[in-house]
């Protein structure tokens, strides 16, 4: 324990100044500051809490060993016995619990995300898979009550997708989605295959940490855009008015086209929502290659041709590749119980991440 000492008396002189600061008029009339500090606090106030009652117990431990040293009363002996016997295990209960709440945490964790699912191999198969994937998010969502926002879509025309964008914004949606990225498989029989016959089909995920504007600045000289006429399957005509854009940002070739919405400048202004959270991906990158090993440690959170997932349909089975977890409850997880797989997945995290520390 002596190890964290130091961090959680850190942790506590932080609480008490957010404590102070949240009464002062100034901070409270700085909405955007406030609520950053309110964030803050409530964070710090677990792990307080739970220094505080160990700073209890030791003084408790401390006080039944003195009395087993100095007092010769067998009664008052027996009761620090027991009070000893009781405390001891609640000590060590809550030092294991330490290191994981002083874990360094993720800056993106907090942030709302940008989810794109993409069809892959199969063909129209891949694109009904794809849409399972999104239903399966959208449920997810709903059951912890985050909110979801198409940006665009691009069907196959069979109720299915060949690519779809969305939002999803909440509390602590990046840190529970992250894990998601990569190449999800499904094996199942086709419905438009006749002799029943199980066909492998893939679709891609990848989770971005959506990127505020003034996290992340774009110049506007590095941006080429263009306006055209939406269209839908078939290419025919959705709108009469140019509204549909296409945002080429030209020092990295990266393009991004929204024309889900009516208006010209609710397209342009999903698509930088989009652009910037695709740049700050290749950024993430760029620096994970350069801190390889580093990469290595972590659970897979974002490499899109990592195949992290089979969703067995035959089996009624979903098997996580990373950490070679197989559940048998495939329709509850499409049905938007993904807490089945992802608390599995966190743990490792965190059991990965504590072997460093």
């Amino acid at each position: 324990m002596i190890d964290f000492e130091g961090k959680l008396l850190e942790i506590e002189n932080e609480y008490k100044e957010i404590n102070e600061k949240l009464s002062d008029p100034a901070i409270i009339s700085d909405l955007e500051n406030y609520q950053k500090l309110s964030k803050r606090h409530a964070k710090l106030k677990k792990i307080v809490e739970k220094y505080e009652k160990y700073k209890s117990i030791m003084a408790g431990i401390k006080e039944a060993e003195t009395i087993l040293t100095e007092e010769t009363d067998e009664d008052v002996r027996e009761l620090a016995e027991i009070e000893l016997s009781e405390l001891q295990p609640l000590k060590e209960k809550l030092e294991s619990e330490f290191p994981v709440l002083l874990l360094p945490e993720d800056p993106d964790d907090e942030k709302n995300v940008i989810v794109e699912i993409r069809a892959g191999a199969g063909g129209d198969e891949a694109g009904l898979f794809a849409a399972d994937l999104y239903r399966m998010y959208i449920r997810y969502a709903e059951s912890k009550g985050w909110k979801s926002e198409i940006i665009s879509v691009n069907d196959s025309g069979i109720g299915g997708f060949k690519e779809v964008i969305f939002s999803l914004e909440g509390e602590d949606v990046y840190s529970r989605l992250k894990y998601e990225s990569g190449v999800h498989r499904v094996q199942r029989v086709p419905a438009t295959e006749s002799s029943g016959r199980i066909h492998t089909s893939t679709a891609t995920v990848a989770v971005l940490p959506e990127v505020e504007e003034v996290d992340l600045e774009i110049d506007p000289n590095e941006l080429r855009i263009d306006v055209f006429r939406s269209s839908g399957p078939g290419g025919q005509s959705v709108n009469t008015t140019d509204s549909a854009v296409r945002i080429t940002h030209i020092p990295t070739g990266l393009v991004v086209s929204c024309q889900d919405e009516k208006s010209q400048h609710k397209n342009k202004a999903k698509a930088l929502r989009v652009l910037r959270a695709r740049l700050k991906e290749k950024m993430e990158q760029e620096k994970r290659s350069e801190i390889d090993e580093a990469r290595k440690s972590q659970v897979g959170t974002g490499e899109r041709s990592e195949k992290i997932r089979t969703y067995n349909f035959p089996q009624g089975r979903v098997s996580d590749h990373r950490i070679n977890l197989t559940i048998h409850k495939l329709e509850q997880i499409l049905n938007g119980e993904l807490d089945l797989v992802i608390d599995e997945l966190v743990q490792e995290d965190i059991r990965k991440r504590l072997q460093k520390v």
